[in-house]
C-alpha cells in the first residue's frame, strides 16, 4: 500500500486529488496541505512513499520545496503549467500531471509510482504485481484486478473489458483505457483492441489470440507488438 500526501495551495485542487485517490485501491492518501511548510514539518515526522505536489504556490514553489527535503519520497507534480516539465523530471519526478487531469491519467501516474516502489523493493527485479482499479459501469464502480483483464475492445462510445468470467462495459475512450492499463503489460494491437501481454497464447502475421479469441493486428501496431514479443522472449 502506497502512503501518500498532497500539497496544493488551492483547496479545490486538493478535493479533486482526494476524490481521485479514493479510486486507487493500492494507495492511501494520509493528509492534504495548503501550507507547504506545514507539509514539510509533517514529512520530518512521518514517512510517506509519494507526494502529489503543486508547483506554483505562494512563498515557496513545489520544486524549491522538494529541494529542501532530505531523501525525499517519490513525487508526482500536479500543475496547470507545462513549462516546468523538464525541470521536474530532472528532479526524478515519477510523473507530471497537467490540471485538469482525468481519473485514467491519475491512475496511470499512480501505477508508475507503484511500479517504481516495487522495483525498489525487489532490488531492481522485474516481477511486478498488477494493481486493482475501479471501473465505472453505469452507476456502479466495479473493482477489477488488472491481472484478470484479457483485452479491451472499443464499442462505439464505450469500451468493453473482457475478463475470464465476465465483460464490463464502461463509457471510456480508447485513450482513457490506454492511460489506465500499464504499458509493458498491455499493448494496443488494433485501433479497436488493447490486449494483455501475459494472456497472449499465439500470434501470427495478422492476428493475436487470447485463449480462443482471435484479435486482428492493425498494420500501424505490428512493429511495437513484434518488439514487445521479442523482448519477452529474451527476458523469459
Amino acid at each position: 500500500m502506497l502512503q501518500a500526501i498532497a500539497i496544493d495551495d488551492e483547496p479545490m485542487a486538493l478535493e479533486v486529488i482526494k476524490t481521485l485517490a479514493a479510486h486507487v485501491v493500492f494507495m492511501e492518501l494520509k493528509a492534504c496541505f495548503t501550507n507547504a511548510f506545514e507539509a514539510a514539518e509533517y514529512l520530518q515526522k512521518t514517512k510517506v512513499d509519494l507526494i502529489f505536489l503543486d508547483i506554483k504556490m505562494p512563498t515557496i514553489s513545489g520544486i524549491d520545496l522538494l529541494k529542501t527535503i532530505p531523501d525525499p519520497p517519490m513525487v508526482i507534480f500536479t500543475t496547470a503549467y507545462s513549462e516546468h516539465a523538464v525541470q521536474s523530471f530532472e528532479l526524478d519526478a515519477i510523473d507530471y500531471l497537467l490540471k485538469p487531469f482525468s481519473l485514467p491519467r491519475f491512475l496511470k501516474a499512480c501505477n508508475k509510482a507503484l511500479k517504481q516502489r516495487e522495483l525498489q523493493s525487489n532490488g531492481g527485479g522485474s516481477t511486478i504485481s498488477l494493481p486493482s482499479v475501479f471501473i465505472k459501469s453505469g452507476y456502479e464502480q466495479i473493482k477489477v484486478e488488472l491481472a484478470d483483464v484479457l483485452y479491451a475492445e472499443s464499442a462505439g462510445n464505450y469500451m468493453q473489458f473482457a475478463l475470464a468470467d465476465r465483460n464490463i462495459v464502461s463509457r471510456l475512450t480508447m485513450s482513457d483505457v490506454e492511460a489506465l492499463l500499464p504499458n509493458g503489460h498491455f499493448i494496443r494491437v488494433h485501433r479497436s483492441f488493447i490486449v494483455s501481454v501475459r494472456h497472449i497464447t499465439k500470434t501470427d502475421k495478422n492476428s493475436v489470440w487470447i485463449g480462443n479469441k482471435e484479435i486482428p493486428i492493425g498494420a500501424a501496431y505490428t512493429n511495437e507488438l513484434e518488439k514487445l514479443i521479442h523482448k519477452n522472449k529474451k527476458t523469459g
